[in-house]
């Protein structure tokens, strides 16, 4: 008898010992239900007897599967994007698969042949890809599946994991309203971002239904050195309020004001959007629309097993960005001060 301190079993080892062959062993290590139920005991019962493991790697190449996944995200040193991250990988790795990631740097060019490249080598694939355009997207994904989307709207044929970009701003608007601000800046996102384009038609709609109320849509981008190059632009604006597409770029801002000498909030006052954890930290505590990122990163992986599993998925997700009030946002200042 081969003891458990002895040279590691074999598959064939466990065939002997159960007296069944090599292939019914690795049927039932491999979970096949069609293998009889006292097969399946002495099967056991002899891999159990001999210490056998089955070998992750021979197990992926009998399932066809690596037991590996891959997310791609456009920029890691995001916080938004790490929780997204790491909610995948929880939930994932709770399931008995690991998660490659691939990072496109914000360089929506390589994105389409990045996703491509880390497909190759996984199951399935999250793709968190806010900047690219719907054309693109549109084109790439079915090279993809299975595949799910964070950071999107609904897409045809794909499930999706995302948040409601439009009415964060809008509750953020309605927030800044009630403190009296009438002229407001939004620092705007890039161009084919699609979250970007749900917080203008969010402004847009609330806009319409505000007689009084202006935003002036003003160029910045999505990091902390686009939001503090945007320091004079909004002092110039004359707005009492800057709304930021995301709280990096409002922490730049807040950077810039406070180098300038303008007060905030009573000279100007500043929402950001996501609520990294960073943001209750800055100077002033930022007043953010929170986005449960880790929870969307869950719910991402939620669906994706179930293409993995030949399931039809949960319907798709979106979430409800809450304001957080914090000291960047207050009364708007008397018209004319500064």
């Amino acid at each position: 008898m081969r003891s458990r301190t002895s040279a590691r079993a074999q598959i064939t080892d466990v065939a002997a010992r159960a007296r069944v062959s090599p292939a019914t062993v690795s049927r039932v290590m491999n979970g096949h239900a069609s293998v009889a139920a006292d097969l399946v005991e002495r099967v056991l019962s002899a891999a159990d007897e001999l210490g056998y493991r089955a070998s992750p790697v021979a197990r992926s190449l009998v399932l066809g599967r690596t037991q590996t996944i891959a997310v791609m995200v456009p920029d890691m040193a995001n916080p938004s994007f790490q929780e997204v991250l790491r909610g995948i990988t929880r939930a994932a790795a709770a399931d008995g698969y690991r998660v490659l990631v691939a990072d496109s740097q914000e360089d929506v060019t390589q994105e389409p042949g990045l996703a491509r490249e880390a497909r190759r080598h996984c199951d399935a694939l999250v793709l968190c890809a806010p900047r690219m355009s719907d054309a693109e997207l549109a084109a790439l994904v079915p090279a993809l599946a299975p595949v799910v989307l964070t950071h999107r709207g609904p897409t045809p044929g794909v499930p999706t994991s995302s948040a409601d970009y439009r009415g964060g701003i809008a509750a953020l608007l309605d927030h800044l309203a009630g403190l009296g601000h009438r002229r407001l800046v939004y620092l705007a996102g890039p161009p084919s971002s699609a979250s970007h384009r749900r917080r203008l038609e969010g402004i847009a709609a609330h806009v319409a239904d505000h007689p009084g109320l202006s935003v002036d849509v003003l160029p910045c981008g999505v990091g902390f050195e686009e939001g503090y190059a945007a320091g004079e632009a909004v002092r110039r604006s004359g707005a009492t309020a800057a709304l930021a597409f995301n709280d990096l770029v409002a922490m730049g801002l807040l950077s810039a004001l406070h180098e300038a000498g303008v007060a905030v909030p009573e000279e100007v006052s500043v929402t950001g959007f996501d609520d990294i954890p960073f943001a209750r930290w800055t100077t002033p505590p930022l007043t953010t629309a929170a986005v449960p990122h880790g929870d969307l990163g869950q719910e991402a992986w939620r669906r994706l097993r179930a293409l993995l599993d030949g399931e039809e998925p949960p319907p798709d997700v979106l979430v409800h960005p809450e304001v957080q009030v914090r000291a960047s946002t207050g009364p708007a200042r008397a018209e004319g001060a500064a």
